[in-house]
């Protein structure tokens, strides 16, 4: 059966809705940026751009670097957004657009988170890289969708036992990372660890403004967390969706995080932007190897 036009949303020119993008425009090898002006700084180090679009904080290119063709697409903020990227740019490769059948046969994409991020964790400095071996979702976003066959419950347990975790909030989920791409984009340069998500930048990361938050001591009981060595080294707004949508849609996801703010001990980097540039250049490397 078609999908319904309602359920996916083509604009005038054919292209899927939000992304403003068809399948003809994107590579299976996807870089994911949060800030859209972040999307030149990849695209920059391209040999060539043959395409490029923008739909409000959307924005995509698509060139080669060393011979590897990448897209490189800004997400904006949280996993509201990484819910409508994830399912339209899997639309645009598992879907018949013209037909609204999904395919018989499906693609799977390298997707590639590239952010920043700030470490929990007094051993992992400002200035370096982290690269998530698993995503928590804080957040509750994937529960929409049917997780039981990629969630990880022991460590879920375990972290729920450990925080007192109010029964108000979303039930954690924990995602494992793409093993491939660990492997292809692990080195001596790079952290590795357990990252956040969270559904929000100020009170859902402890953040404390006029507002007073729920659990004042989460970040606390967040930072000594350790299920069998695996830590919680760092809190962000995107990791998780990306990885349970990945997994669920059968594709594979890394997250990558240029640390450029220590919370533990209160330090910031000096210079954040080279510190994204260098991340930027070590992924764009990993993937032309």
């Amino acid at each position: 059966m078609p999908i319904k036009e309602s359920e996916l949303i083509l604009n005038p020119n054919g292209s899927i809705y939000h992304l403003n993008l068809k399948p003809e425009n994107v590579s299976n090898t996807i870089i994911l940026v949060g800030d859209q002006n972040r999307v030149e700084k990849v695209s920059k180090h391209f040999d060539s751009i043959e395409f490029s679009t923008q739909k409000r904080e959307f924005k995509t290119h698509t060139g080669h670097y060393k011979g590897k063709r990448i897209t490189v697409i800004s997400t904006g903020i949280g996993p509201d957004n990484i819910d409508i990227v994830l399912n339209e740019l899997d639309a645009l490769f598992n879907i018949d657009l013209t037909t609204k059948i999904p395919k018989q046969t499906i693609t799977s994409l390298n997707i590639i988170r590239v952010g920043t991020s700030g470490s929990l964790q007094k051993d992992i400095p400002i200035d370096s890289f982290l690269l998530s071996t698993f995503g928590l979702d804080l957040n509750g976003m994937l529960h929409a969708y049917q997780i039981n066959t990629i969630n990880n419950p022991d460590i879920e347990a375990a972290f729920i036992k450990q925080t007192n975790w109010h029964e108000h909030k979303a039930k954690p989920i924990v995602i494992k990372n793409s093993d491939l791409l660990e492997k292809q984009f692990e080195s001596n340069k790079t952290h590795k660890g357990l990252t956040a998500t969270a559904g929000g930048f100020y009170g859902p990361q402890g953040r404390v403004l006029r507002l007073p938050v729920q659990d004042a001591n989460l970040n606390n009981k967040m930072d000594t967390f350790n299920f069998k060595g695996t830590r919680i080294t760092n809190l962000e707004m995107e990791t998780s969706a990306i990885y349970g949508l990945a997994k669920l849609l059968g594709h594979h996801a890394l997250s990558l995080n240029a640390i450029i703010a220590n919370r533990a001990s209160g330090t910031f980097s000096k210079n954040p932007s080279e510190v994204i540039e260098n991340l930027i250049k070590y992924t764009l490397d990993k993937i032309a190897d």
